[in-house]
């Protein structure tokens, strides 16, 4: 319940924010790919201002987290590597309880043959 409080609390404003910011910046803008004839350019693009300022936040999200994926990857090494010795520690300590339930069976076999 509190989750959905602080999402809505946080979640509301950064919309309205951000639509507000789309419809101040609404008004049509060039982007020239051409660096050598800017006055006539072979590639460009036209879109809402409030385009490019969405487009470079999603690629500066996109960075940032490929970022840090790419700075914790020695993390995911060691818990992958702790996850595989935990297994084959955990299948040994199941083979030496199951040779031990069997030695104790024999023993108790030996036990009730002896009578």
């Amino acid at each position: 319940m509190l989750k959905r409080i602080v999402l809505l609390l946080v979640a509301f404003p950064v919309a309205a924010f951000l639509v507000t910011l789309a419809v101040a910046n609404r008004h049509s803008a060039r982007l020239v790919l051409d660096p050598f004839r800017p006055e006539a350019p072979v590639i460009s693009v036209d879109l809402p201002f409030y385009a490019y300022i969405f487009g470079a936040l999603l690629i500066g999200v996109i960075a940032g987290g490929v970022s840090v994926w790419m700075s914790q990857g020695h993390w995911r090494h060691t818990a992958r590597a702790r996850t595989q010795e935990a297994r084959r520690w955990h299948a040994e300590a199941d083979r030496l309880a199951r040779e031990r339930d069997a030695e104790v069976g024999r023993v108790k076999q030996l036990a009730l043959v002896g009578r």
